[in-house]
């Protein structure tokens, strides 16, 4: 007979029964599983959790989750994501996108976000590679790699996701690789107790539209910042490391946690979310609204 009160298992309380659309073997599939647990080991409540997405196969990782839920715009999940902290900073808000949604059309919000250190975990999705449009470069796509939108070699360099969040201000920044889901929970957690503005940056591989990112290719070069004395909070060794992929020709490939520091968030400096959150203000009168409007009429 089953014990009653044996605790009930993290994918039963956090999963919506909802299937991905991913392809088999997607990397996402192991993002979904670090989410999962990392929610389920630091204890948050499905009502205390919002996960928001944008645009391409990243967007469907919150209908999998009975947490809250919004499928946003393309690259816009950020300012939605900063929106909903900031009306309601009870909640843990985690972002979870890809790399054509965030460091393409949306990565005008990930420096902004970053600067302003808004308190939410941004997740990016990297598969070098636009998925869900079946295969054209990205702005992580490796140069000279042949695509549908580069038959002949792209001529592009890499983006440097890490580089550009460090640069902006981030006060967390990892990365990790969907190969290894335990790691990656741990990235996660992290990012999720941190406070203030964290991102972890996945290799996700496209096991459909990428035959060059592939799982081994990544296990080949990985490794960890643990493992070498990394120091997470010196900013300038964390960019060094992050540089290192371009370095070597991507024969080493840091994952782990680049830097971390603790600095006041934007709500924490802001004079009017210094009373506490929206949601947790009383909503000005008519007569009130009416006066203020006056001063602009």
């Amino acid at each position: 007979m089953a014990d009653a009160n044996a605790p009930t298992k993290p994918r039963q309380v956090l999963t919506s029964g909802v299937k991905p659309i991913w392809c088999p073997g997607c990397g996402d599939y192991g993002v979904q599983a670090g989410i999962n647990k990392a929610l389920a080991d630091l204890g948050i409540a499905r009502e205390n959790a919002v996960i928001v997405s944008g645009i391409g196969c990243s967007s469907s990782m919150p209908h999998p989750f009975s947490t809250y839920g919004v499928h946003s715009l393309h690259g816009r999940l950020l300012p939605v994501a900063a929106g909903i902290k900031l009306a309601n900073d009870d909640l843990t808000v985690i972002g979870a996108g890809g790399d054509g949604d965030g460091y393409g059309i949306g990565v005008g919000h990930l420096v902004h976000n970053a600067r302003r250190n808004v308190d939410i975990t941004y997740i990016v999705m990297n598969n070098e590679i636009y998925g869900l449009t079946t295969g054209q470069t990205s702005p992580t796509s490796l140069f000279g790699m042949k695509t549908k939108s580069t038959p002949f070699g792209s001529i592009e360099n890499p983006e440097n996701p890490i580089g550009v969040a460090l640069a902006s201000g981030a006060t967390y920044v990892a990365r990790a690789f969907s190969g290894d889901p335990m790691h990656m929970a741990e990235m996660i957690k992290g990012g999720i107790q941190h406070k203030g503005f964290s991102i972890i940056d996945v290799f996700s591989p496209c096991v459909t539209f990428n035959n060059i990112n592939t799982y081994d290719w990544f296990r080949q070069r990985v490794y960890k910042l643990e493992s070498v004395g990394h120091d997470a909070t010196s900013i300038s060794s964390a960019m060094e490391r992050s540089l290192e992929t371009e370095r070597t020709n991507w024969e080493k490939v840091p994952i782990g946690l680049f830097y971390k520091v603790e600095r006041p968030t934007y709500a924490a400096l802001d004079m009017t979310l210094q009373k506490g959150s929206l949601l947790k203000q009383p909503m000005p009168t008519k007569e009130k609204v009416t006066e203020i409007l006056k001063e602009y009429l």
